[in-house]
């Protein structure tokens, strides 16, 4: 599969043939994937402070356009909990529609990062800071469900960690022992059935079993249609969101977080089912239909959506074939919202918490936190900071400090890789086995060597700025090696006509050996070759040689 196309991995499906087997798999693992994700699509939807109904409708409309768009044959797509603490802070802010109106912003972003080819780099987000957030949701679904989990009476949960902590310690001795009961049973049931009947979808057959028995017992706990009333039985008209400059900008920070984690998410997703199945997903087709999917479910009243790797894994593992699975998935989703809302009015809250409370456990990758602690310390305190910012503070602040921090660490790290050595007179720190090493040449009296040893970056350019200061007296030529830079950007480019510049006024010629080819193009793109003159840039050592003898044969 070319990853640089932005063909739908539908199309390329279909153009191969589609026979009467391949639609019996994808038909049995959509109809699965269906009713797992309309459970899960309420929880997520009540969790993230809407209603239930918004995750449904989510779960059709991104579900059916991701499928139909995507780059991947195997991507499931619909809210997840990855949004949970995003959304709920986008609605204390700004309301719901603030909330679409940042989800068709961060489609608009998402379908020009596919557009621009961005999908292939997104996946390079440091690993600590994806598990560091990543396990900072979860701790935040987690407390945002110890509510409805133990039935407690409270009005209105403040949105602070500690706060919500606080008000829980106090209000514990409302718990319903009831509720608790139903939470406690989801577990219980989810954790037998995963171990014991790993083929049976375990959500469902606990929030079937718990549903079930608190109909027919009369179990006093909240449902959801006791907070909620009655689920809609018909599907929205789609509704372009009110807006305005204001608005936008106020809103803006919240759609770069949703757009930054559904492309983060679906590709993670998408690479999870590469490593499942053999196959290769187009990343930035992948991009282009969440942006499409997450403005479409703005229009239709849904909410921020993504690839969902528990779904995904669940196609797979169910026997789907093509993208033709997850359309399915999103029509039995409808078909349940058409008829069979008063189904899902009975479902206690307790138990959709229970589901979350394992959710919660599934994403806080506690054997991978646990592992990063003992990597190096600078890969350890991004994970720890990313970590509290996501619990404590808010979650767009999180995902921007984190990938700063790890930007500024690649910056380091490369400048760690790259030195400066200085090859003639006592100071020549050469390899012995070096084919091309200084002590092998008749370097002219007058004659002095550097060499750049890496990628030349922001992160080496001060070094080039004091070297002429170092030697005792101005040389005749100062020789710069560049056979070990494979790259040079704008700031080394900068560094190296100021070195150059300064060389000039000490009257010294600058004669560059062993250009590669990227230096060579984006120095020729710069002007620099024109500066420094194209017979004092070299490809080997002897021509540099070579042309420094000639240089002060002139004096």
């Amino acid at each position: 599969m070319d990853r640089t196309s932005l063909k739908p991995s539908l199309l390329t499906e279909l153009k191969k043939g589609y026979g009467a087997e391949t639609l019996r798999r994808d038909l049995f693992s959509g109809l699965t994937v269906g009713i797992v994700a309309i459970p899960l699509a309420m929880a997520f939807a009540i969790a993230s402070g809407t209603t239930p109904d918004k995750g449904l409708f989510t779960a059709v409309i991104a579900g059916f356009f991701i499928s139909l768009l995507g780059g991947s044959r195997y991507q499931i797509g619909g809210p997840t909990g990855a949004f949970v603490i995003i959304i709920y802070a986008v609605i204390e802010k700004h309301g719901y529609d603030g909330l679409v109106l940042a989800t068709v912003i961060a489609g608009i972003l998402l379908i020009i990062l596919g557009l621009i080819r961005v999908g292939s780099y997104i996946k390079f987000i440091p690993y600590p800071v994806t598990t560091g957030f990543t396990a900072g949701i979860a701790l935040v679904i987690f407390s945002t469900q110890v509510k409805d989990f133990f039935g407690l009476s409270i009005e209105k949960l403040p949105p602070e960690f500690h706060e919500k902590w606080m008000e829980y310690f106090f209000s514990f001795h409302t718990l319903n022992p009831a509720a608790t009961g139903v939470g406690i049973a989801t577990v219980a049931i989810i954790v037998s059935v995963r171990r014991f009947a790993p083929k049976i979808p375990a959500h469902v057959a606990a929030i079937f079993t718990l549903t079930a028995a608190a109909w027919i017992f009369g179990i006093p706990a909240e449902t959801v249609g006791d907070r909620f009333g009655a689920l809609p039985t018909s599907f929205p008209m789609p509704q372009i969101p009110s807006w305005s400059i204001e608005k936008i900008r106020a809103v803006f920070p919240d759609a770069i977080t949703i757009a930054l984690l559904a492309g983060i998410e679906s590709l993670l997703s998408a690479v999870v089912a590469d490593g499942m199945t053999g196959s290769r997903h187009r990343s930035n087709t992948e991009l282009v239909a969440q942006g499409t999917a997450n403005i479409m479910s703005a229009f239709f009243g849904g909410m921020p959506a993504t690839g969902a790797i528990a779904r995904t894994a669940t196609n797979i593992k169910t026997g789907a074939r093509t993208p033709v699975s997850g359309i399915i998935h999103a029509f039995t989703v409808l078909i349940f919202v058409l008829f069979l809302s008063d189904v899902a009015e009975k479902i206690p809250l307790a138990a959709l918490s229970g589901v979350l409370f394992v959710v919660a456990w599934d994403m806080s990758e506690l054997k991978s936190f646990r592992r990063l602690l003992n990597a190096p310390k600078s890969d350890s305190g991004v994970l720890v900071l990313t970590f509290l910012l996501t619990v404590l503070v808010d979650l767009t602040v999180a995902v921007q400090v984190g990938v700063v921090l790890a930007a500024l660490l690649f910056m380091k790290r490369m400048s760690d890789v790259t030195h400066v050595d200085y090859l003639t007179g006592n100071g020549g720190n050469e390899d012995k086995y070096d084919p091309d090493r200084i002590s092998l040449y008749n370097v002219p009296d007058g004659v002095e060597i550097y060499e750049i040893d890496g990628p030349f970056f922001f992160g080496v350019a001060d070094r080039l700025a004091g070297m002429l200061a170092y030697l005792q007296k101005s040389p005749k030529v100062f020789i710069l090696r560049m056979r070990k830079v494979p790259a040079i950007d704008a700031t080394g480019i900068h560094a190296l006509e100021e070195f150059h510049h300064k060389c000039m006024n000490h009257n010294v010629p600058l004669v560059l050996s062993g250009v590669q080819e990227q230096p060579h193009k984006a120095l020729r793109k710069f002007g620099f070759l024109n500066e420094i003159g194209e017979k004092n840039v070299t490809d080997h050592i002897s021509k540099a040689l070579i042309r420094a003898e000639e240089i002060m044969s002139k004096e």
